[in-house]
This record gives C-alpha cells, sequence and structure tokens, in this order.
C-alpha cells in the first residue's frame, strides 16, 4: 500500500482539509486511465467482423470491465481541496435564490473575531447570496442603496458560526421519546460502520433552533458510543426548512448540500472503553480483537479490488477477447456493501473519530492506526489526554483533542477530568477543541460557547479558547474552506454576541446561517432586556490566577499559624451583612479577621489600628468577600462516580417497603467528607451541601448538611445539620417505584401519607404538622399545581418546597400565591423530555426562568443537578450571575440565590454574624475569579483550593 506525505504548512492561506492515504501509484492510475483512452478512441477503428452473440458477450465483458476500471478509479477519489483562489471564487451551494439569503447585508463596527484572532480595528463585514463578499476597515459613510441592509453594530462581537464536531441531535430529538431514539444500532453487533446517520435524522427536533440560537451554526452530528464501530457521521447546518419549498427534508440541512453524494466527505465513529464493554460483556481485549478482526477484512478487499483493478486494466489492455472472457468469468471488481465504509476508511477517504477516554485506550487506538494504516481525525472526550499529549503528539497525524471543559466524574473512565486539561494540551502542541455530546438538557449544545470560557477561564489563552469552537473543529472535519472563519469566499456564518463571547452568560443577539438571519430582533431585545449595557463592550473575560507551589504553601501556612489578626488588602465588593454597601462608597477596601469574624471592613486607614507585626497579610488586586455558598445536590458524599457503584452509597430503591418510617433511609448515616466533588466545590466558594438519599423514583429519604472544607469528621462538626428535609420526587420518575404505576396514584401517595402520619411522632408526622420541610423533585407545570393543592387541602400549614421546576414560569403565579419556594434546577434548562417539553430554552430565543420566576415573587434559589452535577458545583456562583443578568437582579440578589435564599428555603441554621465567608480575587459572579481562602466554624476552611 502507498502513503503520501501528511501536508504540514501552516500558512493561513492554506486552508485545505488534508487527506493522506492513496493506495495506487501514480503509474497504475495512469495505466488505468490509458486503457479507458485505447477503448474509447482507438479501438473503434479496428472493428472486425464476428458473431452477434460473441459481439454481445464480448460488448458486456468489456463493459463490465470498464465500469469496474472506473470504481478503480473512484476508489481513489479524495474530497476536494481548495486553493485559496478556489476559496474566494466559490460559490455556497447551499444557498437558492427561492429561500436564500435575498438582500444584501452589511455588518458595520464589528469588533471581529475572524477565527484566528480579534483584528485590532473595527471592521466592516458585508454578506451576499450566502457568502462573506468582504471583511474591510470600518467606514463611517453610510450605504443609501435601499437594495443593501446595513446594521450598525457599535463595536458589538462578531465571530463565526461554532462548529460542534460531536452532538446527536436530529438523531436523538427533543423532546425524548423511546421510540425517536436512533443513536445506537445494537441489534446488529458490535461492529456497524455500516450504518449511517443520515437515515436517522429527523427535522422536527426542536432542539436545532434552540442550539442555533446559541451560535451554533455547524454540528457533525454522529452515532452514538454503545458500538465499538458505530457508523457514519454526518454535517448539518442548524438551519431548518431551508430549502427551496421550506418543508423538513433531511437534504436540506446538509452542510454538504448542493455536492454530489459521491464528493462528500464522511466521517466514522469509534468507541473505545466502556461504552462497549459494558453493552456486550466484552473485556478491552475482546472489543479490541472484534476491531482488530473488521480492519482485516477491510484490508482483506482492499487487497482484492487493488488486485482486480492491475488485473483488469492489464487485460483490458491487451485486447484478448478470449483473456477478457475468461478474466471476467470470476466477475467485476469485488464489492461488498457491509465493508464499503470499512475500505473507504482505510483508503483515507473517511475520517475516524473515536471516542475514547483512558490513556491505555487512546494508546491501543494509536496502535490500531498504526498498524492498519488510518489516520484518526480526532480522540473525543478524551478526558485523560492531558496525561499524555506527548504520546498523541508522537503519532505526527496531527490529531485533535474533542474534549468538555469541565464535565467529569459520572464514570470512570471521565475521573480524570481536569479543569486546566485544555491548557495543558494547547502548551504541547496539540489541537483542542470543545464539544456538546448533546443528548439531553445536561450537555446543550446550546451552551458551546460557555465551554470555551470555561477553558479560557482556566488559562488557555483567548485566541485558542475562540479557535477551539471555530476553526479549530473545521479544520479537523476538513471543512476550514468554507466555515470557522469569517473571511471573503466563506459561508455566510456569523454570530453576533450582546457581550464578549468568552463571558459567563454570552447571549447571540443575531445567528446568520449562510447569511440570513435567524433569530426576532425584537423578541431577542425583549428576552435580553436587564442585561448590563457596560458589559456588552466594556467588561474583558479573565483567568484565574496561577501560583506557584511556594506561594502557596506559604500564604497558605502564615493564614493557618497566625494567631493573630488576619489583614486583606484590595477588597473592591462585599456581600457580607452588615458590609453590603462598601462597593458603592470605596474602590479599595482593608478587611481585618480576627477569631473567624470579620472586626473592620473600611479603609486601610480606620483599620490599620488593628494592625500588628504577626498579622498575616494578603494582598488582592481585585478582592471580593461573599458567604460561603450552600448547594443543593443529589448525591455529593453519597457517590464518587455515579456510574460506579462499587463507589456510591447505593440507591434507595423502589420497594414500597423503604415507606415505613422505620425504614426511611437518612444521608447522614451515609456520607463521606471528601472526594472530588468536594475539590471542585471549594474550588468554587461552595462550603455546604445539602444532600438527599440517591434515588431515581418516587421516594428518597432524609437529607443532611455537610461541610465541604475536607478539615472535619462526622464526630467533629463534618455535618452542620443531621436532618435538613424529606425528599420525594413527583413526575415520570416516580412510576419506576413499585405500588406507584401512574403520576397520579404518587399524587394520592404522598397526600395519603401526610393525612395519615399527622399528629404522630416519626418524619412524616413533623412534616405533617408543618415543623419539618418536604422537597419534592417536579417538573411539569400541572404536577406543580397539584402539590400546591395537596399544600391547600392539607388541614395544617405544609413545609413544601418544590424542586426542578422545568415548567415552573407557566405557574408562577400560583406558586407565589400559595407561598412555596422552589429550588430551582432548571435556570438553563431544556425542553428534552416530554414532561419537560414546555421548559424555556432561555435568552435569546424567550425569557429566563429566573426572570419570570422574580417578576412573579416567587422565593426561589439556585442549583445545578443532572448527570455529573458534581464537576460543575464550582459555577454555582457563576451559575448566579448568569440568573442575574437576564433577571433584573443585582450582585447581591444573585448571591442570595446560592446562599441566603436556600439556607431560608430548608430552614438551615445559619447565624448571619457567625456564618462561613469566602475571600476570592475577582469577581466570583464571572469566570476568571479564585478563592483564596475560607472562613468556616471561626477557623481558615480552605486555602488557594485546587482540583482536577
Amino acid at each position: 500500500m502507498y502513503k503520501s506525505k501528511l501536508m504540514t504548512g501552516n500558512n493561513d492561506s492554506n486552508l485545505i482539509h488534508r487527506v493522506t492515504r492513496i493506495r495506487f501509484p501514480l503509474s497504475v492510475i495512469l495505466l488505468i486511465a490509458a486503457v479507458l483512452a485505447l477503448q474509447l478512441i482507438i479501438l473503434p477503428r479496428y472493428v472486425y467482423q464476428v458473431s452477434p452473440a460473441i459481439t454481445k458477450l464480448s460488448d458486456h465483458y468489456i463493459s463490465q470491465i470498464d465500469s469496474g476500471l472506473e470504481k478503480c478509479l473512484n476508489l481513489h477519489s479524495l474530497p476536494r481541496e481548495y486553493s485559496l483562489s478556489d476559496i474566494t471564487s466559490r460559490k455556497n451551494p447551499r444557498w437558492n435564490s427561492i429561500s436564500g439569503q435575498n438582500q444584501t447585508t452589511v455588518l458595520k463596527n464589528a469588533t471581529l473575531f475572524d477565527g484566528k484572532a480579534f483584528l485590532g480595528d473595527s471592521v466592516d463585514i458585508t454578506l451576499e447570496n450566502g457568502l462573506i463578499k468582504s471583511v474591510s476597515s470600518a467606514t463611517r459613510s453610510t450605504n443609501h442603496d435601499s437594495s443593501v441592509q446595513t446594521i450598525d453594530l457599535k463595536g458589538q462581537y462578531v465571530t463565526p458560526g461554532l462548529v460542534d464536531m460531536h452532538s446527536h441531535h436530529l438523531v436523538h430529538s427533543w423532546p425524548q421519546l423511546s421510540i425517536t431514539s436512533d443513536e445506537n444500532e445494537y441489534y446488529l453487533g458490535p461492529i456497524t460502520p455500516f450504518v449511517r446517520a443520515l437515515d436517522q435524522l429527523k427535522t422536527d427536533d426542536k432542539a436545532t433552533a434552540i442550539i442555533a440560537s446559541g451560535g451554533v451554526t455547524t454540528s457533525l452530528l454522529l452515532p452514538g458510543s454503545g458500538n465499538i464501530i458505530g457508523g457514519e457521521g454526518i454535517l448539518i447546518k442548524n438551519s431548518v426548512l431551508g430549502g427551496k419549498n421550506g418543508e423538513d427534508v433531511v437534504e436540506d440541512v446538509l452542510l454538504e448540500y448542493g455536492i454530489p453524494a459521491g464528493e462528500r466527505r464522511r466521517y466514522m465513529k469509534m468507541a473505545c472503553g466502556e461504552n462497549p464493554k459494558h453493552r456486550y460483556e466484552h473485556t478491552r481485549g475482546g472489543n479490541a480483537w472484534l476491531f482488530r478482526k473488521q480492519m482485516a477484512r477491510g484490508k482483506e478487499l482492499i487487497e482484492k479490488q487493488d488486485s482486480w483493478c492491475l488485473s483488469a486494466a492489464a487485460v483490458r489492455e491487451s485486447r484478448d477477447s478470449a483473456a477478457i472472457s475468461s478474466f471476467m468469468k470470476d466477475g467485476g471488481l469485488p464489492e461488498d456493501l457491509e465493508l464499503e465504509s470499512t475500505v473507504a476508511l482505510l483508503r483515507g477517504k473517511v475520517g475516524v473519530n473515536v471516542h475514547c477516554y483512558e490513556t491505555e485506550d487512546i494508546e491501543d487506538m494509536l496502535r490500531h492506526s498504526k498498524e492498519f494504516g488510518f489516520r484518526i481525525q480526532a480522540f473525543h472526550h478524551a478526558l485523560s489526554a492531558w496525561k499524555v499529549p506527548e504520546l498523541i503528539k508522537s503519532s505526527g497525524e496531527n490529531i485533535t483533542i474533542a474534549i468538555f471543559s469541565e464535565f467529569g466524574f459520572y464514570k470512570k473512565e471521565a475521573y480524570d477530568s481536569n479543569l486546566w486539561a485544555g491548557s495543558i494540551l494547547a502548551e504541547h502542541g496539540l489541537p483542542v477543541a470543545y464539544k456538546s455530546d448533546h443528548v439531553m438538557e445536561t450537555n446543550n449544545a446550546k451552551y458551546l460557547i460557555f465551554q470555551a470560557a470555561t477553558a479560557h477561564a482556566f488559562n488557555l489563552s483567548e485566541s485558542l479558547a475562540l479557535q477551539s469552537v471555530t476553526s479549530i473543529p473545521a479544520k479537523s472535519l476538513g471543512i476550514d474552506y468554507r466555515v470557522g472563519y469569517v473571511r471573503p469566499g466563506y459561508d455566510a456564518d456569523i454570530v453576533v454576541w450582546d457581550s464578549h463571547p468568552l463571558l459567563a452568560g454570552a447571549t447571540p443577539l443575531q445567528v446568520y446561517i449562510d447569511g440570513k438571519s435567524t433569530l426576532d430582533p425584537i423578541k431577542v431585545a425583549e428576552n435580553v432586556a436587564g442585561s448590563s449595557t457596560e458589559e456588552r463592550v466594556l467588561v474583558k473575560p479573565k483567568q484565574r490566577i496561577s501560583h506557584t507551589k511556594v506561594s502557596k504553601e506559604t500564604t497558605c501556612s502564615r493564614l493557618n499559624n497566625s494567631g493573630q489578626n488576619i489583614i486583606v488588602n484590595g477588597i473592591k465588593r462585599s456581600y457580607l451583612m452588615p458590609h453590603q454597601d462598601i462597593s458603592s462608597v470605596a474602590s479599595n477596601l482593608t478587611m481585618v479577621i480576627n477569631n473567624g469574624k470579620v472586626i473592620c471592613l473600611d479603609s486601610e486607614k480606620r483599620c490599620g489600628t488593628l494592625f500588628t507585626e504577626d498579622s498575616a497579610v494578603i494582598e488582592l488586586q481585585d478582592g471580593s468577600v461573599l458567604p460561603g455558598l450552600t448547594s443543593y445536590s443529589p448525591g455529593l458524599g453519597l457517590a464518587e462516580i455515579s456510574g460506579a457503584p462499587e463507589t456510591s452509597d447505593g440507591s434507595v430503591g423502589k420497594s414500597k417497603t423503604l415507606l415505613e418510617p422505620e425504614n426511611i433511609v437518612h444521608a447522614k448515616h451515609g456520607v463521606h467528607l471528601d472526594g472530588v466533588g468536594f475539590s471542585r466545590a471549594r474550588l468554587g466558594g461552595v462550603t455546604k451541601v445539602v444532600t438527599a438519599p440517591i434515588s431515581g423514583s418516587f421516594f428518597s429519604g432524609v437529607s443532611t448538611g455537610i461541610k465541604t472544607s475536607g478539615k472535619y469528621t462526622i464526630l467533629d462538626g463534618g455535618i452542620f445539620q443531621d436532618n435538613v428535609a424529606l425528599h420525594f420526587s413527583v413526575g415520570q420518575s416516580a412510576k419506576q417505584f413499585d405500588s406507584i404505576p401512574t403520576v397520579s396514584s404518587a399524587i394520592e401517595k404522598l397526600q395519603q401519607i401526610l393525612i395519615n402520619n399527622i399528629g404522630k411522632d416519626n418524619i412524616y408526622g413533623t412534616v405533617a404538622n408543618g415543623t419539618f420541610p418536604l422537597v419534592v423533585h417536579v417538573d411539569n407545570e400541572y404536577d406543580i399545581l397539584q402539590l400546591i393543592k395537596v399544600k391547600n387541602d392539607h388541614p395544617l400549614p405544609l413545609k413544601l418546597v418544590l424542586s426542578g421546576g422545568a415548567g415552573a414560569h407557566l405557574v408562577a403565579d400560583e406558586i407565589a400565591k400559595s407561598k412555596t419556594p422552589l429550588i430551582l434546577t432548571r435556570n438553563r434548562g431544556a425542553p428534552d423530555t416530554y414532561e419537560k417539553r414546555n421548559a424555556l430554552s432561555g435568552p435569546p430565543l424567550t425569557r429566563s426562568p429566573a426572570a419570570v420566576l422574580t417578576d412573579a415573587g416567587v422565593l426561589f434559589a439556585l442549583t445545578v443537578l443532572g448527570e455529573g452535577s458534581d464537576s460543575h458545583v464550582h459555577n454555582l456562583a457563576i451559575e448566579a450571575g448568569w440568573a442575574a443578568k437576564y433577571s433584573r437582579l443585582g450582585k447581591h440578589e444573585a448571591v442570595d440565590l446560592v446562599s441566603r435564599n436556600i439556607e431560608k428555603i430548608l430552614d438551615l441554621n445559619v447565624v448571619e454574624e457567625t456564618r462561613d465567608f469566602v475571600v476570592w480575587e475577582g469577581d466570583p459572579l464571572q469566570l476568571g475569579a479564585s478563592v483564596v481562602f475560607s472562613v468556616e466554624g471561626g477557623n481558615i476552611g480552605t486555602c488557594w483550593p485546587t482540583s482536577n
């Protein structure tokens, strides 16, 4: 077999897909071409008379050979490569004059990131016929041509449309129903390269418009990861009804619409590790054998094809009818539909994208690629790749690492999730892309830009962070000649942002796909109302402070060993009572702490009398002090790895005997007070967590309150409140519980428990008597109303607390009227299931749930739930700032959402004067702030915490 050299040029003008495998030497290809020319041009001149039957048979064989030789040439045809001149002169094949962009649009005075870097000055961008016509320095002149739409952006940020190189929408559509889930083909076995996502797309997926509203214009849709080889993916534009007839047609959403099917780029999904291992109960060795066996079958067919092509060319050139007849008796070009995609992959015609987390699996796949001669386009997920960057780099194939920025801990393979992974990989010269793996609300592709923003906060450069969701995935997929950049000749896929795109909560004001605007500007203006106009242009994203081990140890040693006052200079904002107003009267204050209490927070002059020579002094540039945050969790401290039962306290189960008062599970008896989730909590200033027994059905048990510092045990204050609340769930998940066949029976059972235990001396009795909180997880708006009715009908006041709240916006007034508080877990929600089908997707398409609840006067707190939620806990303050941005809430109210409100809702015994507090460098309501230290129970809790 022959292998061409990998093109390694870094010239920006050479934005071409580099395809590296050619299986025939040039001489053989020329021979085939010569034979075809001989047949078409020369032989017709020398026709001699033979019998009609022989002539007919001979013509048949010759036709078969010629057809086979054409296929021989096509076996080696690769996707077209584009030079710079090709790019600037190309047309957008998706554009049409009927439904396509029909008016030239000029975006004036844009602050442009063009796919490589921010341009120094403001620019004007002209869009025409679905393409970017020009990018030029901004001018003051106004175009008076009525056929041209001119929009003055006034310095707003503009980027290329985002490119998500791993999504499952349209294959797994919203709202999810078991019958519409098509991403894994299990019943044909673990090796299914012949399955195509193209045959699974459902264009009525309501996720598509939501994803586009987040600025994601191009997505690679892949089969799932349940099989070792899952099948072929397909590229789409996130624009539905874009065809000439405005109908739900799959072909119309394809990125390569208008390009002949045989010339389109192809992508293969493979998977290593846990997923196929669990599904088929093979070992890694068994999976590797099945994979190698498939590759060997493909190689065998390639050898047969190559042999046939060489022989066919030779016999065709001989013009010997007898030889041709003899040769063709064995049949034409060997083909096998089942092996076609495998053969194409081995010939370099199909990009290989591998779901692979751990180092041993990455190494094994690299070994396979060398054994069988295929190039890996990207490792997906790859949460351990940061451990072996040089191993990956040594392949010489410029493999893209497509990862999550923070999502992890949900299974053993994801336990190495590292917030600094992007910067580590980039330092070693590996291309890093962030992708959604969009399936459900937890990994909603709408928020792809937030992954890049998180990576930037954890020290990936601004340019590389933005490239990670634009030009880097475009280059990896071989489409960087048309998307991923804002340059002349590229598809007019452009996003206009309301703030710097690497700020938390950055939201598109307009998204152009093929030159057409996809958002209604009037609705967008309504839905983003309340956001700071200052933030839109002036605020820049920041990165976390990196400290050397020595400087950290020195600072922390002084804090922990100081018996005197602790002096903190450089405080710019405080959210502690009674110090909440300092940010409005001064810009640089000093805080003095003695025995865990703030005894002065004022000017250095006024606090100076409290300084001593032994005082530990901390100098900050942009200091903040917040109350210790409190998170509500479905199992922090009860499960280290949610997908590994051996690391968990266990799930409550579904037996109705669990409802007996003596069988109620109490989380306080199972908690462990440290682990990776705790380290992320400390990183985010979360000092307390309320954790409930793990359950996936109607009944959970009694939650407990735990500290996160890791400095306490259950014997000396690690549990700050033994019993917090009793937890149930109403909705579809409740139906999994024994004796609860319906949602309605869950409501009835809950009401029976309350009525039957009035006055009794048990947990149910304390709830029924109104002295202990009842937390019910509920999402559907009708189920919420049923619970309010249960509360209203109960003869005694109930401390009912709702959690979840996907449909709460629809009944916000009723919730407020009933004075029922809510722990909102769906502020960045999604209509991903049927019972959540009316959930708000948030700006720019809808108002945020927090805004609706605020307007209605609902008392609510904020938390993050869902798969892998422990890996997101460090973002609790950021989520609060995000919620406040579009809810007309002040920063103090934002902090309350994740501290005082949750304390009030759950009756947590917190005294304001002695509460935990956390000192930060930076603004905790935005990305890039770092915890300096916390004070908990009068002592230093944590100091410059770190986490993977």
